[in-house]
């Protein structure tokens, strides 16, 4: 039941997602960020760092502004340039550092990154949404809330890299350190970042357009803006690879739905926690866009289930024994999918005190299923690689069109 694709595919966040984990680390630990380069023109061309500081190591977003041409703009895995490019470097880099990684970030899949490095990614302007932002704050306006909420994002990624891609480091490099052991921590922070970034740069262009009337986005406004990703190409085989991760990933969110469901009584303090995030889910779903039919009749579906929901809650469902494992058995019974799946991350959300602590869990040592056999003779080794890789040892690598894209791997 669990491990069904319809059921996965309607998975809402929760208190075990990787941002809001995220999150939770940098207000508990108190992270300081900062922005010690910020240099643009008037066409969003530039660089910029920002740092982030937690209490032993301190990481930087290094970002690089680019102006393109209409027909250069691409949001496919294979384009060549973008909007803007990023890295996530371990520390805080030098003058020389930035110049080395402005002359191999922006070409992505064509250049070289090193260890310095954790991830790697690009991104691209939503084009119609970020003019009409940049326009109005030039004017000395707020933007259209309207037109904020049906996009969401003034950018979007196109790739997000992480684990040595393009020669940027292993994860087990950065694995055992405390704030990014769990899964996607790394990657999670260089998105966090890049959301700033985008919106610092529309006010800063901004700014520079017009230096007497520019307004900066309200702070109200600001909350409409998050990340767009116009690919999850690597996410299918990726779970396909990691088998065990995926394991632990559903085994957690089970194991922290199981210890609500056994609670025996909901506090009135814990039901009215319940209950606001039931306003607000309705609210929030209320602002959902889609122009797929599919994803048109589920938001459909949804808003109806919660509208299903607030009533079985005023008519007293949490007063009852065991209230959580009563009120998902009703869901199962009268909810869609997404309805089901909604109500499982708000049941979730009054117990941090259970649910919190079980976010470690979801790393997983895959090298424990992976076991070679340091038994065998060098000379069996040596006919299985022969035989397996055969097509590897036949490539010439002194020729330069070999060397080109030796990053690059291929399951195949």
């Amino acid at each position: 039941m669990v491990m069904r694709l319809s059921r996965l595919g309607s998975f809402h966040q929760s208190r075990l997602s990787f941002m809001r984990s995220l999150l939770r680390r940098l207000k508990d630990e108190n992270w300081s960020f900062e922005r010690p380069v910020f240099s643009f023109d008037k066409k969003g061309v530039g660089v910029a760092v920002y740092t982030a500081a937690g209490p032993k190591r301190t990481y930087s977003l290094v970002c690089f502004g680019h102006d393109l041409e209409p027909e250069e703009r691409s949001d496919r895995v294979i384009a060549h340039k973008w909007d803007s490019t990023f890295t996530l470097f371990d520390g805080v880099p030098t003058q020389a550092d930035i110049e080395r990684l402005s002359q191999n970030v922006p070409r992505q899949e064509a250049g070289r990154v090193s260890n310095r490095e954790i991830s790697v990614s690009r991104a691209n302007r939503s084009v119609r949404l970020f003019n009409h932002v940049l326009e109005s704050l030039t004017a000395g306006k707020q933007p259209d809330e309207e037109k904020c909420l049906a996009v969401g994002y003034l950018m979007r990624t196109t790739a997000v890299y992480g684990s040595g891609k393009f020669g940027a480091a292993d994860r087990e490099l950065i694995a055992n350190r405390e704030e990014l052991a769990g899964p996607f921590q790394a990657e999670m922070l260089l998105v966090y970042l890049i959301r700033s970034y985008s919106l610092d740069l529309v006010e800063h262009m901004a700014k520079l357009r017009a230096p007497e009337t520019a307004v900066t986005i309200n702070a109200q406004l600001r909350h409409c803006f998050g990340i767009g990703n116009s690919t999850g190409l690597g996410l299918a085989p990726f779970v396909i690879n990691h088998p065990v991760l995926l394991n632990n990933w559903i085994a957690v969110r089970e194991e922290a739905l199981h210890r609500v469901c056994a609670i025996e009584v909901a506090t009135a303090k814990e039901q009215q926690h319940f209950s606001n995030l039931l306003k607000r889910a309705q609210l929030n779903t209320a602002n959902w866009r889609s122009e797929h039919p599919i994803q048109i009749k589920k938001i459909n579906e949804l808003n109806s289930d919660l509208a299903s929901l607030d009533k079985k809650i005023a008519a007293g469902a949490l007063n009852k024994k065991h209230p959580w494992q009563s009120l998902y058995a009703w869901a199962e019974e009268n909810l869609s999918l997404e309805g089901q799946e909604q109500l499982v991350s708000l049941m979730l959300e009054p117990y941090g005190k259970l649910v919190d602590r079980l976010c470690p869990l979801m790393e997983a040592n895959e090298a424990m299923a992976f076991c070679i056999d340091g038994a065998m003779p060098l000379k069996r080794m040596k006919k299985i690689l022969e035989k397996e890789y055969a097509w590897a040892l036949d490539i010439d690598w002194d020729k330069p069109d070999n060397q080109a894209y030796a990053w690059y791997i291929s399951a195949e």
